[in-house]
């Protein structure tokens, strides 16, 4: 008896099976509930930007009071993921001391307009506005080594390109010019660079006509060393033009020059500032020293950082002289085995002149560089 009574009293192993399962099943959800609340805690202290894209676009076919709080929700947070991106890019700049041919915070921003070019349903980081401040010359002046080397501060944003609207392309329109230009948020300088605009005509009317307020900077050096540069570098092109000698005079033995020559009246600085002259004010103007870029390229963009009221970041740790090329490098980043440099255009050995033909165009610009140090109050030191 007292066996069937415990028998009868004996869970069926089907039950027990149930039961065992039901166990397992329960704290299995318990489990994933954990693991979800612990990813959901991760998602508030930092959130997914698919996520916050994706509530600003349900949010959408809200009613009125729903819509304005998707539009400061998702004004704050496109603005959170831009300051993120400027705060990473500042921090990489101040642990490396040093950038490739972008600031951390240039590809940042290069990444980021080139999403958007592809994406154009993507938020907009900052916009696309005309130049504050203009590179316009000399050319073979050492133009591409400020614009790169200005490139490093995270307050400046510049095209890479020479876009030469205010010579060549003025009949597309500012529309078009504004499109080429970088988005820059409002604490950014928008910037390019077109050499050959300090000695067109028509480029200082032009350019006061977009704002009479652009900062212009114009990058000078020994004219006759700007020259030879000058020539070298087409020779490298085209390698059955006269020479130097006979393009530079029109009669050398009489000592007269040939002004009409490019790469001879580019150097006559004097005359195409009196020109700019008439358009801006000479404090609007900034010379670089095409000289002291190399020898102090730390000093130069302080003085020009100071021009464009920015904070003097770039300093001598961004720095070092390349003896192979004859001027300054960029440091390498952590993220590159290599310095920056420039490319394999900069830095030719120069083509030999002969001593008398130097001595002579010495001569020729003397009282050009006279009335130009005069004007600008700085000597250059070119005799």
């Amino acid at each position: 008896m007292a066996y069937r009574f415990l028998s009868s009293r004996i869970v069926p192993p089907s039950n027990r099976l149930s039961r065992r399962f039901i166990f397992i099943f329960t704290i299995s959800l318990s489990f994933m509930y954990l693991c979800y609340s612990i990813l959901f805690c991760s998602g508030t202290i930092m959130p997914n930007q698919r996520l916050e894209e994706h509530r600003c676009v349900r949010l959408k076919n809200m009613g009125s009071k729903k819509l304005l709080q998707k539009s400061h929700y998702c004004t704050i947070s496109a603005k959170a993921r831009v300051i993120s991106d400027e705060t990473r890019a500042v921090r990489l700049l101040n642990l490396t001391g040093n950038q490739s041919k972008h600031s951390a915070f240039q590809k940042t921003q290069d990444v980021l307009d080139h999403k958007q070019s592809n994406n154009s349903n993507s938020p907009k980081y900052g916009n696309k506005k005309l130049p504050n401040a203009l590179i316009v010359g000399v050319k073979k002046g050492g133009t591409r080594a400020v614009l790169e080397f200005i490139r490093i501060h995270p307050d400046v944003r510049a095209l890479g390109t020479e876009p030469h609207f205010f010579d060549r392309n003025y009949d597309k329109g500012l529309d078009w010019y504004r499109g080429l230009m970088p988005r820059t948020l409002d604490s950014q300088i928008t910037m390019e660079k077109t050499p050959s605009y300090f000695v067109t005509r028509e480029a200082p009317r032009r350019i006061s006509n977009m704002s009479r307020e652009t900062k212009l900077i114009v990058v000078v050096r020994n004219p006759v060393t700007r020259a030879i540069s000058d020539y070298t570098q087409t020779l490298s092109k085209k390698p059955d033009i006269p020479s130097f000698e006979e393009l530079a005079f029109k009669n050398r033995s009489q000592g007269m020059v040939d002004t009409s020559w490019n790469a001879i009246r580019i150097g006559m600085y004097i005359l195409h500032l009196e020109n700019w002259l008439q358009y801006f004010r000479l404090s609007q103007i900034h010379f670089v020293s095409g000289e002291r870029l190399i020898t102090d390229p730390a000093g130069e963009m302080g003085r020009m950082q100071d021009f464009l009221g920015l904070k003097r970041i770039i300093t001598d740790k961004h720095f070092y002289f390349n003896r192979t090329k004859g001027f300054p490098c960029l440091k390498k980043p952590e993220s590159s085995s290599q310095p920056r440099c420039l490319g394999k255009s900069k830095g030719r050995t120069h083509v030999q002149i002969d001593q008398e033909v130097i001595e002579q165009l010495r001569e020729f610009y003397r009282p050009f560089n006279v009335k130009f140090f005069e004007m600008v109050g700085h000597d250059f030191r070119w005799d």
